[in-house]
């Protein structure tokens, strides 16, 4: 892949996520040079410019001689690697390198190509320096992590390589590759910028995406095995509407429904009327979870390819100026919004997972096992489900709207981007739980069923966890089958073995 600075498509980061070999455009090459020559220039005549040669933040009126200018830029960094909690994983590390490296590309950022070259070198080496999660407010960038991040640029502190712990100067030395002494403003270009949330935040989208693509399955396995209606998905109801995730989605659920035995066993003479809203309000539901998702995918897709460190240089102009895009309100307003969709795909899954097992609105066993009383079946799946939405709810909280002002005030208003974009990872995990447990219950449901059954879509997903997981009879250890559900959801078994061309697709549906 030719990574092309400010022409990247969400697609294009997912690949790059998930390991796909990539060469920097080029052509990035002239223009990274000519604004390093400003900085050269602005050095050579000794002119005040914050992160050239003066301190930072509150510190930002005090000149630093030029003698001490490569010092200025390794104390920045030394004394900004303040992260605390868990590292991240390298393969988020990696593509919070990659994004670090478009944004220098642009060539407004004042570094020096060979500067570049030593970032982009990490990543073909599998240096992955280590970075704790915890840090950074989301303004004036994501400061602590990303110190971290050039650290092991600098050859300070540990890295993984091929997920082996070793000190970065070693690393370094094993590969062939020297330590990087930062010119004037390298180390402000490489700590400014809203690489780590932007990273996180598209990571937790990337699993939403393929969770809720999960979840409109594991909806129709429920809604069929409770015997409930597609009427309510009947397209003509969506277009009077006209929301695009809605219409999306209405058709994946008919898609997935076509032709069920089970639904044609109760087409005539059924006596309920209406199904309950998680049933037939899935459209409008998971249509708006949808719609939300592509208003992420939007956001931080921009800011993916955008600069945001600070200040920035104009070639042209051959000026320096500085700003504030360094601040990650785009992104904390993006991971706010992926909270609510997660949260809201959980909060109906778990009253699908409710429904099929009180027999009062299933009209099936209690609990889903033939033997209610000396057996609980999945009375307690539900609560660990109920449990988990009830997490998500509380985590759903909008995180940007908690500013803390920061480095005496003269940060005093920060985004929070990068607690948010973590907190909606840590849902997207609890959402695949609830998953996990809606699709063994809903396949129990079906066997409930017998001699009736599903469709050949739908057939496939119930055999694809029956070869894993036996139907339950006798209660057992239920853990390691939520276990087992839960992986064919994560790892996208259920929506490949289904293989249904219907289900909504970011970049193909939302415009």
């Amino acid at each position: 892949m030719i990574l092309t600075p400010g022409a990247m498509r969400y697609a294009d980061w997912r690949a790059l996520y998930d390991g796909a070999d990539f060469t920097l455009d080029p052509a990035c090459r002239e223009g990274v040079a000519a604004s390093a020559a400003v900085v050269a220039g602005i050095v050579d005549k000794n002119d005040a410019v914050y992160g050239i040669n003066t301190g930072f933040g509150l510190l930002a009126s005090t000149r630093i001689d030029r003698a001490d200018l490569a010092t200025l830029q390794r104390n920045l960094v030394l004394s900004h690697a303040a992260g605390v909690g868990d590292p991240l994983p390298a393969k988020l590390v990696r593509l919070i390198l990659i994004l670090k490296i478009a944004s220098l590309a642009h060539g407004a950022s004042g570094i020096r190509p060979s500067t570049l070259d030593a970032l982009s070198a990490l990543v073909a080496h599998d240096i992955m320096p280590i970075i704790p999660a915890q840090g950074s407010v989301g303004a004036s960038g994501d400061l602590a992590p990303l110190a971290h991040l050039t650290c092991g640029l600098l050859g300070i502190g540990d890295v993984l390589v091929a997920g082996m712990r070793k000190p970065a100067a070693q690393a370094l030395a094993e590969a062939g590759l020297a330590p990087v002494t930062l010119g004037p403003k390298e180390g402000l270009a490489l700590l400014n910028g809203t690489q780590v949330s932007t990273a996180i935040a598209m990571v937790a989208l990337f699993e939403a995406d393929d969770l809720c693509r999960a979840a409109l399955i594991t909806g129709a396995l429920s809604t069929d095995a409770a015997r409930g209606s597609d009427a309510p998905f009947d397209e003509r109801i969506h277009k009077l509407r006209g929301h695009t995730g809605q219409i999306a989605v209405a058709r994946a659920l008919r898609s997935l429904m076509a032709a069920s035995p089970i639904r044609e066993s109760h087409r005539i003479g059924d006596p309920r009327v209406q199904d309950p809203y998680c049933l037939r309000c899935q459209p409008q539901v998971m249509g708006a979870v949808f719609d939300l998702l592509a208003q992420v995918k939007r956001t931080l897709t921009i800011e993916a390819n955008g600069v945001s460190d600070n200040p920035l240089v104009f070639t042209a102009e051959n000026e320096v100026i500085s700003g504030g895009n360094f601040h990650a309100e785009p992104v904390a307003f993006a991971a706010d919004l992926l909270a609510l969709a997660i949260a809201e795909a959980g909060s109906i899954a778990e009253r699908r997972i409710a429904m099929l097992v009180d027999p009062a609105h299933s009209g099936l066993p209690a609990f889903l096992t033939q033997k209610p009383g000396l057996n609980s079946g999945y009375m307690i799946a539900h609560v660990t489900a109920a449990a988990l939405v009830s997490e998500n709810r509380m985590l759903a909280h909008p995180a940007s709207v908690d500013s803390i002002p920061t480095s005496a005030n003269q940060e005093d208003h920060v985004s929070m981007a990068t607690h948010g974009a973590l907190r909606s990872l840590r849902m997207a995990g609890n959402l695949a739980s609830v998953l996990g447990i809606e699709y063994l219950v809903a396949c129990q449901a079906l066997d409930c069923l017998a001699p009736l059954h599903t469709n050949a879509a739908l057939g496939r997903a119930h055999g694809l966890l029956r070869a894993t997981v036996p139907m339950l009879g006798d209660d057992r250890l239920l853990a390691p089958d939520i276990a087992a559900a839960r992986a064919l959801v994560v790892g996208n078994e259920l929506t490949q073995v289904v293989d249904c061309a219907d289900l909504p697709e970011l970049e193909r549906d939302f415009a």
